[in-house]
């Protein structure tokens, strides 16, 4: 049966090791990673290759910082398990390009409707960002706010919700 996963957490709290742990106990081949990443400055390049060591060659890794619903829903038809990291940045990249807000909306239910409809498991990682400080700046509130939303329609829809705090798997939703 497939079971969607959706991973959340702070800033280093696990979650994307969390995310490979699960997925590699879903499905030891074509096995995919869909990175929403976009590097634009030597240390983002750093974290990157970092990511990639610890993810290993047996992952295909297929980049993603705009059209992630599109992008999901293609891969899920060839893989055993699919992983997205991370929606924060997704969110982060939609507004950098302009986006306004009820598009980003429109996104983030055809990112829920991709995840519903993939033939294989998805696992999926966001920050908690509802835990901080109003933001001082529109942009930042909108960001914050539209992670908000993404986090909890993507909750909603996953069969499992786990919350990471410092390394520590909290499952809040079975």
């Amino acid at each position: 049966m497939k079971k969607n996963i959706f991973i959340l957490g702070g800033c280093r709290s696990g979650k994307s090791n969390q995310a490979l742990k699960l997925a590699e106990k879903i499905a030891s081949d074509n096995k995919i990673f869909i990175a929403t990443c976009i590097v634009q400055d030597e240390e983002m390049k750093q974290r990157v290759a970092n990511h990639q060591k610890g993810r290993g060659q047996e992952w295909k890794t297929v980049e993603a910082p705009l059209q992630l619903p599109e992008t999901i829903a293609d891969n899920a038809k060839i893989g055993d398990v699919v992983v997205v990291d991370c929606l924060t940045l997704w969110i982060s990249n939609l507004l950098m390009q302009g986006e306004e807000t009820l598009k980003v909306e429109k996104q983030i239910l055809n990112l829920v409707h991709a995840i519903e409809a993939a033939a294989c498991p998805v696992v999926l990682v966001s920050n908690e960002v509802g835990t901080g400080i109003v933001p001082e700046n529109k942009l930042v509130r909108m960001f914050r706010d539209l992670v908000g939303v993404v986090n909890q329609a993507v909750a909603k829809s996953a069969d499992k919700v786990v919350w990471m705090v410092a390394g520590i798997p909290v499952t809040i939703k079975k």
